[in-house]
């Protein structure tokens, strides 16, 4: 029995002696010849039916499938399906499938990783980028007539994060020729990425003509695993306001089902050299400036690299480096004009700038009579208000004392404020002393647990100049300042003396003297035993009436018996 490709060799034949005929017959007649190639085109297409996926996309890694159907119109005495790969020599078959039979071609670039399922359908594992290309599939059904039709394997692959290095020397603007900004780089895309390039989240359009102020240079390198790998290197006639901008890069490509998918770069700036066209000159401080602040005052330019400064008031230099001037603990003689010069010889001009700097101060004097007067000056309006004891006493200079007593003595605080300068105060104080007679607090009486006890008694006055204490009776003394009170403090036993006739207390200075008696008295805790001991003696009364009863008793009945006896 011949072999199944003997068969399909011989079925080829027949195919190629018709062809023949037919190509003779051509010289014979044309209209002939034309007549039976339509008819044999007709008849073939009429004899099988076949359908395929014009385009199969995958990821590269994955197991590719290409689909291959067919349908005939009369049954064949055999069919078989081929499967083609078109390459630079033509043809080349990489798979064929009969009802009996299901070979894999070797020495193909498929070879190992091919397969045919029973739809016919073509399995290619592990695609790779070569793999990308046109397959065919032919249906062979003998005398039934054969079929081809065309397929084309996509392959894709996402490529790298594209990594960007910026131009990190600095870049004068004065130059003519572009300057180059920085080149991004993708590796191992498939099908080949491109590269866009944005300043400030804005794409750049793509320019290669080097003649223009801004263009690409881009290459690509088809590595060995058939990936592609772009760089474009941006040149850019940069300009003064470049020195702020934002350069980064993107990658484009595309994925299956006609996916546009982007990976961006990190953002890169440039450091660009300039003159100078303006200078600056700021205090630094956020607050009103007050006597005893530190200040801070800064000279800055717009053009880098920052030139040498020089910083005077009065004529004087105060700083010549890097503009930055600190005045430490500021007076009101700090007041002033202050200069910056910058000493950029790039410049086309000389470059100054001044600055006015006000302290602001408070000054405050209080003036001591029977009216207290508070006089602030101050650079701005001020509030004003008198305490004492942290008691606000008045809100106005003068502070009127009328009917003095010993209690107006004391330490009088004037406060002022400047509320739009936030810290800015001042306070003066002034002690008032009222001279008179000691006056004694009513004395707090004093307690003793039983005759014989030590006991301690306070005696506290007021008075100027301050006042000597006598206790009488003497004891062990002491004395206390608290503010405008003195206070002495006598230690004793309370003799029976003293808890009949009490102690007194006498204060005395130039004016005179006043004293006061405090009278000792005996804790009364022992009131329930006081009780109890009367309870006793009750009881023992009734008890001695009793008995004198029963007594009494007694004796009448002795004095009948004798009665008795005697008759």
């Amino acid at each position: 029995m011949p072999s199944q490709h003997n068969v399909i060799k011989r079925t080829r034949g027949r195919f190629l002696s018709l062809s023949l005929s037919l190509s003779r017959s051509l010289s014979l007649s044309l209209t002939l010849s034309l007549s039976l190639a339509l008819s044999h085109t007709w008849l073939h297409a009429a004899a099988v039916r076949q359908c395929v996926t014009p385009q199969v996309d995958v990821v590269k890694g994955q197991t590719a499938r290409l689909p291959c159907t067919y349908t005939t119109s009369e049954k064949a005495p055999i069919t078989v399906v081929e499967w083609y790969i078109e390459n630079a020599s033509g043809r080349q078959r990489v798979a064929f499938r009969s009802p009996t039979d299901s070979v894999q071609d070797t020495n193909t670039p498929l070879s190992g990783r091919v397969s045919m399922d029973n739809d016919m359908t073509l399995v290619i594992s592990n695609s790779n980028p070569a793999d990308q290309r046109s397959f065919i599939c032919s249906v062979i059904g003998g005398a039934v007539g054969t079929s081809e039709a065309e397929t084309t394997l996509r392959v894709f692959h996402a490529p790298e994060t594209p990594t960007v290095s910026g131009n990190n020397q600095p870049i004068s603007i004065s130059g003519t020729s572009p300057s180059e900004v920085g080149t991004c780089t993708s590796r191992n895309g498939h099908p080949e990425p491109r590269i866009i390039w944005f300043k400030d989240s804005t794409p750049l359009p793509e320019v290669k003509d080097p003649k223009e102020n801004m263009y690409m240079v881009p290459r690509v390198v088809k590595e060995s695993s058939g990936l592609f790998s772009v760089t474009s290197t941006l040149y850019m006639h940069l300009q003064k306001g470049d020195a702020k901008a934002v350069f980064h890069c993107t990658v484009e490509y595309t994925m299956p089902q006609a996916q546009i998918k982007q990976q961006s770069s990190n953002n890169f700036t440039l450091t660009l050299l300039y003159p100078a066209e303006n200078v600056f000159f700021t205090l630094l401080n956020d607050s009103p400036l007050k006597e005893g602040d530190d200040v801070q005052l800064k000279c800055s330019t717009d053009g880098n690299p920052q030139p040498q400064f020089e910083i005077t008031k009065d004529g004087n230099p105060l700083k010549d480096d890097s503009g930055l001037l600190t005045l430490e603990k500021v007076r009101r003689e700090n007041n002033g004009t202050y200069f910056c010069l910058a000493m950029d010889f790039d410049a086309t001009e000389e470059l100054s700038a001044s600055l006015v700097v006000n302290i602001h101060h408070l000054d405050i004097d209080v003036v001591p009579a029977v009216e207290l007067q508070c006089k602030p000056t101050s650079s701005d309006m001020f509030t004003l208000q008198w305490m004492k004891d942290g008691k606000v006493l008045s809100s106005k200079g003068a502070l009127a004392l009328s009917a003095v007593t010993l209690d107006d003595a004391g330490v009088y605080v004037c406060v002022a404020s400047v509320l739009s300068v936030p810290g800015l105060q001042n306070k003066a104080n002034v002690t008032v002393i009222i001279s008179g007679k000691p006056e004694i607090d009513e004395p707090m009486k004093a307690e003793v647990g039983k005759q014989g006890d030590m006991v301690t008694m306070k005696c506290s006055a007021q008075g100027h100049p301050s006042p000597q204490f006598t206790w009488k009776p003497s004891g062990k003394e002491s004395l206390e300042i608290k503010g405008n009170n003195y206070i002495s403090t006598v230690m004793l036993e309370a003799t029976e003396v003293i808890l009949r006739d009490g102690v007194t207390c006498e204060a005395t200075n130039k004016h005179g003297t006043e004293s006061r008696k405090i009278q000792l008295e005996v804790k009364s805790d022992n009131t329930i035993g006081a009780n109890n001991g009367a309870g006793r003696g009750r009881h023992l009364s009734r008890l001695s009436v009793l008995l004198s009863v029963l007594l009494s008793v007694l004796l009448s009945v002795i004095f009948g018996l004798c009665l008795i006896h005697a008759v």
